[in-house]
């Protein structure tokens, strides 16, 4: 399979993934996950498959941590997608650093975090919104369909989770989600 080709899968397969969430989003998810596990999971497959900028992935986890409710290939997803857009677009070099604890009330933050070039201000509101790109010639080459962030918003909103991205132009992104315990 040659390149295009290799795009056009990838494409295929975010849009039917977007469309099965959607289909779900009024069903709330009604497994047990033991978020913590599927954290240090994903992790660690980051970790021993890409390479020297995998190996810049720091995990912190709060000890005891309980699971939540959910679709575990789905937060997996949204795992898979924080953390390779903080690999794609964060400074090499730099750590890439992935946290779970408690959040407010009883609720579990997971918080991935980079030291990239950041995105302005005036592209934080649309980011979560199909296939827009902040740079579309750079977001291509990576490799990118333009869904991920949009696939995150979906999975956070049907596990009743709060999706919040800061960024600071040449300091990098943080991108937090809670969900309930």
């Amino acid at each position: 399979m040659d390149g295009e080709a290799r795009r056009m899968q990838r494409l295929i397969d975010d849009l039917i993934s977007l469309s099965r969430i959607e289909a779900e989003k009024y069903r709330a998810p009604d497994s047990a996950v033991d978020l913590p596990g599927l954290v240090a999971e994903v992790v660690g497959v980051f970790r021993s498959s890409h390479g020297d900028r995998g190996r810049e992935v720091e995990m912190d986890i709060a000890p005891a941590l309980p699971g939540v409710q959910g679709d575990r290939a789905q937060l997996s997803q949204l795992l898979h997608n924080l953390i390779g857009n903080s690999i794609k677009y964060g400074r090499p070099g730099t750590p890439i650093h992935v946290l779970l604890n408690e959040g407010p009330g009883s609720m579990a933050r997971l918080t991935v975090t980079d030291e990239g070039e950041g995105i302005g201000p005036d592209h934080l509101p649309r980011l979560t919104e199909r296939f827009y790109r902040v740079d579309p010639g750079r977001s291509r080459a990576g490799g990118g369909t333009g869904l991920g962030l949009a696939i995150v918003k979906h999975i956070s909103e049907r596990h009743q989770g709060q999706l919040e991205i800061k960024s600071e132009l040449g300091k990098g992104t943080r991108v937090a989600v809670t969900f309930p315990l």
